[in-house]
């Protein structure tokens, strides 16, 4: 259902069953999928792709041009999974020729304020807290939570089933299955509550949360955390994860925690 007050480029592909409310504008190049929502003063420009059953709240701006000055006008995606919520006054832009595009995945929230640059991949269940920032080629792999007022710096990478405490400044990767927190970000220990949620067994947890120990709590630099990890540690999925991400990380992972003032 279209109300007669929106406006709906001709060209745009949208399911018979969205509902679009007065004073939405839809561009050319925009496909919205079955049961989606998009509210009053939302704003969807071309090459977005919205996928079914989402919400998108009012003053959102989806697939507008990246804030890169080196954007030349190419064509790019802004790509929305299915069952997403998109709340109020939520900005994403389009990817450039670097990747192409932006993605959020499905079953995502983003809450109000929050913004996703360009080139930026957001996996599946992942939560933004209000006025989150993504700066751009950031990539969030699926279930992180990143608290409210947090800023993420450019191709900062972040691990599945991350916790980011809020009013962080994440300059560095954060690996997988951790909390992270405190300024500058640091480890906090591992993310057990989530993973129990997500039906973690308790023998897996200890299992991560050994490898950490081993990594960020022993007296260890990274390397030799790493080689310790690999040859003593048994060999699981978790584990070859976290020395995957660890070691193709190009900026570094978070550091441990001190208890030194700075």
């Amino acid at each position: 259902m279209i109300q007669p007050l929106a406006y709906v480029h001709p060209q745009a592909k949208i399911d018979d069953s969205v509902v679009i409310d007065p004073f939405v504008t839809i561009h050319r190049d925009v496909e919205i999928g079955a049961g989606t929502h998009i509210m009053s003063g939302a704003v969807v420009f071309p090459g977005s792709r919205i996928g079914k059953n989402c919400k998108v709240f009012p003053g959102a701006s989806i697939g507008a041009i990246p804030q890169d000055l080196k954007y030349n006008g190419e064509e790019t995606l802004a790509i929305i999974g299915d069952n997403t919520i998109i709340r109020e006054n939520v900005t994403i832009n389009k990817g450039t020729v670097a990747l192409g595009r932006t993605e959020v995945g499905s079953n995502c929230l983003l809450m109000a304020y929050s913004h996703v640059a360009h080139d930026c991949i957001v996996g599946n269940n992942c939560i933004l807290a209000n006025t989150v920032q993504l700066a751009g080629h950031v990539v969030i792999a699926d279930f992180v939570i990143v608290g409210g007022m947090s800023a993420v710096y450019q191709f900062v990478h972040i691990g599945q089933h991350v916790m980011i405490a809020g009013g962080c400044m994440v300059r560095k990767d954060v690996p997988p299955y951790t909390k992270a927190g405190r300024q500058p970000i640091s480890y906090e220990g591992v993310n057990s509550v989530g993973l129990r949620r997500r039906g973690f067994s308790a023998e897996k947890i200890n299992e991560i949360q050994d490898i950490y120990r081993t990594l960020y709590l022993r007296g260890n630099n990274t390397q030799k955390a790493l080689a310790i990890i690999e040859n003593e540690k048994p060999a699981s999925p978790e584990r070859d994860e976290i020395l995957q991400f660890i070691r193709e990380s190009e900026g570094g992972i978070m550091r441990g925690y001190s208890s030194k003032r700075l």
